[in-house]
């Protein structure tokens, strides 16, 4: 049996809740792996299928959109049903999408199945957070979900070569066949392992251990009044278009356009282009806790030191790969992973603003909102890196060449631009709200009247 509840002022969260929290994200690191499975075999995706780039990019595209679409009704089951039915239906619903794909006879199918994972993937990583508010102290919750991701995220890592090798030494079959085994097994753990909440307690709360309140934890968005009132707050929408803009280029790279760019591109083998893709996945989950810290250090200067200068360092190592002349060196290509990394933890920097510029009621819409910015973004880019190919006669792994992925990897430009512009004037609308800044015009002191719960 858990022990009783932690006397007010301690923080330990007992045994069993960090045994259920090693089962959650052990699964969510098997869920990052299902999100992931086609980074290092898009090439062999487009061969298998017979597919072109655009139609290539449909299997992102509508996993994400899916995934995205999803976040909204699991939060409200959530509420209902808690963290254990909920993860369990998700990793079932990949192991049917892997098995699906395995098996699948034509594009369609194939598609379908990736709108599976989508929606079990959904439901994972929200579940894990759940677990995290009812199972550890309110204080440890920052601390616990940037683990989570840090941990989760090592499942990038397993999608690379080791997939790739699997996949070559036996069969297509065979290697998501596996991940679909993975998935029912620990649909079995979640099932067996995990309950919503301590027996002690009657319902999914979280408890603070300093103060000894106890809150109903929540997981669902707010109604149509929340939503606008929360679009409303120039905090929000800088939150936006700072999670539109600082992750799209690397999603796009590490979930399918990375490896066919590398390898029929740029010339590398297999091995060095998956320590390229590495080395983005490691230096993101190095950047994390680091751009975390800074973020709480410095408030006041997130987007000014942490977005726009990742924002920049992308689009500087982009430009310089795209206009080396010739196949860009090893060297450089790492320096490209690296400015893609840091688009991972500064996207994270957006959420800090949703949670500082409203109250705790909007939260949920706020961060709805913000998380649909990312998802946005690397949609449009996935797609539209696969039909400037397609548009330039270079849609299938027999043509492609280096300097069609080099423009259709320029498609990614107006999206910084139209995301860049939106920061600066929604930044600026934010700091004259809560009276950081004055009013264009204005020879006074700014005021502040915000009702906001930013620090002064």
């Amino acid at each position: 049996m858990i022990p009783a509840p932690a006397p007010v002022g301690t923080t330990g969260p007992g045994w069993r809740g960090w045994f259920i929290w090693s089962v959650g994200v052990a699964a969510y690191m098997l869920a990052v792996i299902n999100r992931s499975s086609l980074s290092a075999v898009g090439v062999d995706t487009a061969e298998r299928f017979g597919a072109d780039a655009a139609t290539l990019s449909m299997f992102a595209v509508v996993q994400l959109a899916v995934y995205g679409g999803m976040q909204i009704p699991i939060g409200l089951l959530l509420d209902r049903y808690g963290a254990r039915p909920i993860m369990t239906i998700g990793m079932v619903l990949m192991a049917v999408g892997q098995l699906t794909l395995a098996f699948s006879p034509s594009v369609g199918v194939a598609i379908f199945a990736r709108m599976l994972i989508g929606a079990g993937d959904a439901a994972v990583f929200p579940s894990v957070l759940r677990l995290i508010a009812t199972w550890f102290p309110a204080q440890r919750g920052p601390l616990m979900s940037q683990l989570t991701g840090l941990v989760g995220q090592g499942g990038q890592l397993l999608a690379l070569a080791p997939l790739a090798a699997l996949l070559h030494a036996t069969s297509w079959e065979v290697a998501f066949g596996s991940i679909a085994g993975l998935c029912i097994l620990f649909a079995i753990l979640v099932f067996v392992f995990i309950r919503n909440h301590p027996p002690e307690r009657a319902a999914d709360v979280s408890v603070n251990t300093d103060t000894g309140a106890i809150e109903v934890v929540r997981s669902s968005m707010d109604t149509g009044v929340g939503i606008r009132a929360a679009w409303a707050h120039p905090g929000t929408r800088l939150a936006f278009w700072s999670h539109f803009t600082t992750p799209f280029a690397g999603t796009a790279f590490v979930l399918l356009w990375g490896m066919p760019f590398l390898t029929a591109g740029e010339g590398l083998s297999k091995p060095h282009a998956a320590g390229v893709l590495s080395t983005y996945v490691v230096i993101g989950m190095v950047l994390g806790p680091v751009m975390g810290d800074l973020s709480r250090r410095i408030p006041h200067l997130r987007s000014r030191a942490l977005v726009l200068p990742s924002i920049a360092t992308q689009f500087i190592a982009w430009m310089l790969v795209i206009v080396w002349p010739g196949p860009a060196p090893l060297w450089l290509l790492y320096v490209l992973a690296f400015a893609l990394a840091m688009g991972g933890p500064a996207s994270m920097i957006a959420f800090d603003h949703a949670r500082t510029h409203n109250p705790a009621h909007r939260l949920s819409t706020a961060t709805g909102i913000t998380n649909v910015g990312g998802f946005l973004a690397a949609l449009v880019a996935i797609f539209a890196i696969g039909l400037a190919l397609d548009l330039q006669g270079a849609g299938t792994p027999d043509t492609y060449r280096l300097d069609a992925f080099r423009l259709a990897f320029l498609t990614q430009v107006p999206l910084w631009v139209l995301g860049w512009v939106f920061i600066v004037i929604e930044r600026r609308k934010t700091r004259v709200l809560i009276g950081w800044d004055q009013p264009r015009g204005s020879s006074g002191k700014a005021g502040h009247g915000s009702d906001d719960p930013v620090t002064r």
